[in-house]
């Protein structure tokens, strides 16, 4: 290797010589010798290099991009169309070099008879890599920024509808750490819906308005919850809400089916029934756990059937107090961090069984992940009246 500085490039004489020195055969070797100079301004502050994976490889090749994303607050993450990967500095002992139109030896031909150089330049060099892993989007901050301007409904009379705090989709891309499909799948999640060019969430209580309404228009009707009519709910809810507005509370309730060229819609049981109890359990700190079933039982749309399993990961049962009682325990309330999450989990309860804990860190597993290994990671698992439960391992502040 030589510098840009010197006055001529290496001959083949002098390689041989080299070899000679070192006590290495010519033959041993490739008979294509390339013989490396530093280009002008050379440093290793010109390029990053970033180690990708088959996938990412062929997205690259196939003309796809992608994203690094991260407010100046956040570490960054990089993102393909459907992925999203954590971004980490691997140094190495060995000086990497950037050189274009260099060959590997599975790439030449020993044909030749005789040995020859290739003069080739190098553009970069650093000691450092970017490697990638998977990991889950950053989803909480979606929900967050959505919520400074929930929507609530037509504006009425002479009310001017606020227009501060919008996002479009370009503005959710700009400040959530997410690929766009991860995205756009959690905004359906959380019932967002698109509203002239922007991402909206509906205010809990309008929705539940809508979804009165609807609940209403099927029991009133006489209709199976399993088949709804798309174009006779929206003539007969039209003048108590947009149109838009019932598709969009019967797409976020329903599964839509075509029948004879009709639209219909399944309402999902479970998921009516979840947001009931939500409604009623919001501004509880805690229920008594036989008179809330009551209550939701009585509150649901009849016909409905409410069971505690539909409450998992929005709802706590504490059957160790007397009487037993109820409480409003979202999962999207709680910390991204693995560490952070676990321990606010055993702030409110010093001892968990696998089944209740299970639902609050679910989302926590990585690719190919089980709740159980970061139960063995985070957790400590001791036998209290025959049954298997978890608690921290080390003391946590209450």
């Amino acid at each position: 290797m030589q510098s840009a500085a010197s006055p001529k490039m290496r001959t083949l004489e002098e390689v041989q010589a080299t070899l000679q020195i070192a006590k290495l055969k010519e033959e041993d070797l490739q008979k294509t010798i390339h013989c490396l100079s530093f280009g002008e301004n050379v440093s290793s502050a010109d390029y990053c290099l970033m180690e990708l994976d088959d996938t990412l490889c062929k997205h690259i090749e196939a003309g796809q991009s992608l994203v690094i994303r991260g407010d100046t607050d956040e570490r960054a993450v990089l993102c393909s169309g459907d992925k999203t990967y954590d971004l980490k500095i691997a140094d190495t002992s060995n000086l990497l070099l950037f050189v274009p139109g260099c060959r590997t030896p599975d790439q030449l031909s020993n044909s030749q008879e005789s040995s020859h150089l290739v003069h080739a330049q190098i553009w970069g060099f650093c000691n450092s890599y970017w490697e990638l892993k998977r990991q889950r989007p950053k989803l909480k901050k979606l929900k967050e920024i959505l919520m400074e301007n929930p929507y609530e409904g037509p504006a009425l009379g002479g009310q001017k509808e606020n227009t501060e705090n919008r996002y479009s989709m370009q503005d959710l891309l700009d400040r959530i750490q997410s690929s766009e499909e991860e995205l756009k799948t959690h905004l359906k999640t959380i019932h967002a819906c698109l509203l002239d060019g922007y991402w909206r969430v509906l205010d809990f209580d309008y929705e539940m308005k809508l979804l009165g309404h609807v609940t209403q228009l099927v029991d009133s009707e006489s209709w199976s919850f399993n088949k709804v009519p798309l174009q006779t709910s929206l003539e007969e809810l039209a003048p108590l809400e947009p149109k838009e507005m019932i598709e969009h509370c019967l797409d976020c309730y329903g599964k839509r089916f075509t029948e004879n060229d009709h639209v219909f819609y399944a309402l999902h049981e479970d998921k009516v029934c979840q947001s009931t109890a939500l409604m009623l359990l919001q501004n509880a700190v805690k229920f008594n756990l036989r008179e809330f079933q009551e209550v939701w039982q009585q509150s649901v749309p009849e016909g409905m059937s409410t069971r505690l399993d539909q409450l998992k990961s929005v709802a706590l049962v504490d059957r160790a107090s007397r009487p037993e009682t109820i409480c409003l325990l979202r999962v999207e309330d709680l910390s991204e961090d693995t560490l952070e999450r676990f321990n606010h989990l055993f702030t409110i309860r010093e001892k968990w069984t696998e089944e209740d804990i299970t639902p609050y860190i679910q989302d926590l597993c990585g690719e190919k992940q089980t709740t159980g290994a970061l139960l063995t990671k985070y957790a400590r698992s001791s036998m209290q009246n025959g049954i298997k439960v978890f608690n921290s391992r080390r003391p946590v502040a209450t």
